[in-house]
């Protein structure tokens, strides 16, 4: 193999013809610096001649550098010497070796990235061309143009534009490029490293067929097919939200449709007071944080009262409204603030399939309505357990565990924050909250393929960690089932429901509930508690959260096998034969018990 070394400030590439080279590689690019002066950047290219023997292997696609194994590819790429230098220079070159010692190459399209580049309509590539300039061109076409071949391939069909081929014409001469993908809403970057090539129709029209958007009119004049190397997700920062036409208008479509709503229930907005607890408050302000969230401000209806009573991080506040048939019901929703007594703040979710509590909560609290509460209550309250503490949210389930980062961060606590939703403009507190704690709070967006792993969280728990975890109740489930198999104990894992369906629990049996004092037989539903089908016959039974925390509505139980679903009863309390009728049932075909 003949090779000829060339080392100089600066190299004119444009008189060697492609026919003379199999390759052109910039193997090294030092920056030496003298006093923090920069002194002379060093090129040094391998030129090998295609007339020799062995120059068959000079066509070969590169795997980082010279195809070596790399621990971690965007690192191998991209931490060159004067790179590195830099780092050295300015104090981060420590903080960043953990990029070299990962195990993970980084070096592939997986589920998450896939996702990601499937929603994009644009890029930025960056190629080089045969002087060393760089050159930057945007890319754009219909949503999910840049197509995902494999886990290491990736095309797009080159449109016609304005014929100046620069693009085209530095990939001929040096193939690798650089992109960088934006999802300005959410402020993501997307980084990938490759090599690319062109391909023309003649040479393969399947690819250039499967590259094609027949929605989308725009001449197709060859594919570029590139070979990932590295890729590398970018932090946030100064990256400042954007939205298309269609993004704007899917955001504002909600509020649209909640303002005629609100038009058309005028006669609502005109109620001035609810409920009759102890506990005087008037709505003072309304924060729409997402699309179908919004955080309502609740300060003492008696202005000479400037302190609520104090609640800690974890509390809730059982708040009424009227329903369809003009009665007064009541919700409990989690106080997000625990550290301002001026004023409690809570987050309803619009669920227009649900009960019908959160939206008439939408629709009646105004500014100024008043409200009368019953005091707030913790069942959910932090332990006096001394390990370090993991919270886990999905989607509202987020409302106590932002009161709980805040009390942890105060007292300088070892926490950690895993918080899942189905995309973070629609995960309430998300931007808030990694921007608080960004070392210690993981977010999981299931619209970018991002899964939460419950099993990996606790498997890399410590022995005494502490689990605080609020959600659905497929997730609570299964915190507390991957805890119990790892060897915590029940007091090491604590939750907090904000909803219940026995048919979500698994439970979607019919039953026949006997009431001994009353006399009657009620039968139950899969879709009904016993607690909602004794209320609905007319017999009297205590009750306050409803879902299996407060331990109020229990009961004692004279027949039957009952399948617990709480999470307040201790084993003794079961022993003696007491359940929470609010969302305990029967694995029997009967239950009797004492009401």
């Amino acid at each position: 193999m003949k090779i000829r070394i060339s080392v100089n400030r600066s190299i004119d590439c444009s008189r060697f013809q492609n026919n003379q080279l199999g390759s052109i590689s910039i193997l090294h690019d030092q920056t030496l610096w003298q006093d923090e002066v920069l002194i002379r950047s060093i090129f040094v290219l391998i030129f090998i001649d295609r007339d020799a023997p062995e120059a068959q292997h000079s066509n070969a696609t590169p795997t980082g550098y010279g195809g070596k194994a790399m621990a971690n590819a965007f690192a191998d790429i991209t931490f060159t010497p004067s790179v590195k230098a830099a780092q050295s220079l300015y104090g981060s070159r420590e903080a960043n070796q953990g990029f070299e010692l990962s195990d993970d190459p980084k070096n592939e399209i997986r589920e998450s990235e896939a996702g990601f580049i499937e929603q994009r309509d644009s890029f930025y590539m960056a190629s080089i061309s045969e002087n060393g300039w760089p050159y930057v061109q945007h890319r754009g076409g219909p949503t999910g143009f840049l197509k995902v071949i494999d886990s290491r391939t990736l095309g797009f069909a080159d449109f016609k534009g304005n014929r100046q081929y620069l693009s085209v014409g530095n990939i001929n001469a040096l193939s690798r490029v650089s992109l960088i993908l934006m999802d300005y809403p959410n402020r993501i970057r997307l980084k990938i490293w490759g090599t690319a090539k062109v391909v023309h129709e003649r040479d393969n029209p399947a690819l250039i067929e499967a590259l094609e958007n027949p929605r989308y009119r725009a001449r197709i004049e060859r594919a570029i097919v590139i070979t990932v190397e590295a890729v590398e997700w970018n932090c946030p920062q100064h990256i400042i939200p954007r939205y298309t036409e269609a993004e704007i208008q899917r955001l504002v479509e909600p509020l649209l449709e909640e303002n005629k709503a609100l038009k058309a229930l005028k006669s609502s907005s005109n109620i001035v007071s609810l409920g009759s607890g102890e506990l005087p408050l008037v709505v003072s302000g309304i924060h729409q944080i997402t699309a179908s969230i919004r955080i309502f401000r609740l300060e003492a209806a008696d202005n000479a009262v400037t302190s609520l009573p104090v609640v800690s991080a974890g509390a809730h506040l059982k708040v009424p409204y009227l329903d369809g048939n003009n009665e007064t019901k009541y919700r409990h929703y989690s106080i997000c603030n625990s550290d301002d007594a001026s004023f409690y703040e809570i987050a309803v979710l619009k669920q227009p399939d649900g009960l019908g509590g959160s939206v008439a909560i939408h629709q009646q609290y105004q500014v100024g309505t008043q409200i009368k509460c019953s005091l707030p209550k913790n069942n959910f309250a932090l332990s006096q357990l001394t390990g370090p503490v993991i919270l886990i949210a999905g989607g509202i389930g987020i409302t106590p565990i932002r009161s709980f980062v805040t009390s942890l961060d105060l007292q300088n606590k070892d926490f950690e924050l895993h918080y899942t939703g189905k995309s973070i403009e629609r995960m309430a507190f998300a931007s808030e909250l990694k921007r608080k704690c960004p070392a210690k709070v993981t977010l999981y967006s299931s619209s970018l393929g991002e899964r939460l792993s419950v099993d990996s969280i606790v498997s890399k728990a410590a022995k005494n960690a502490v689990f605080y975890v609020c959600g659905p109740q497929s997730l609570i489930d299964e915190v507390h089932d991957c805890a119990t198999k790892k060897g915590f104990s029940k007091e090491q894992v604590n939750s907090e429901r904000f909803g219940y369906s026995p048919q979500l629990s698994g439970v979607a049996n019919p039953i026949s509930v006997i009431l001994q004092k009353s006399g009657l037989t009620l039968e139950v539903p899969p879709d009904q508690s016993i607690l909602d089908a004794v209320t609905a016959a007319g017999v009297a039974a205590d009750s306050d959260c409803r879902v299996g925390d407060c331990g109020m509505c229990r009961v004692k139980v004279l027949g039957g096998e009952v399948l617990h679903r709480d999470h307040v009863l201790t084993d003794a309390d079961k022993k003696k034969g007491l359940m929470c009728i609010c969302v305990s049932r029967a694995s029997s075909d009967a239950l009797i018990i004492d009401l």
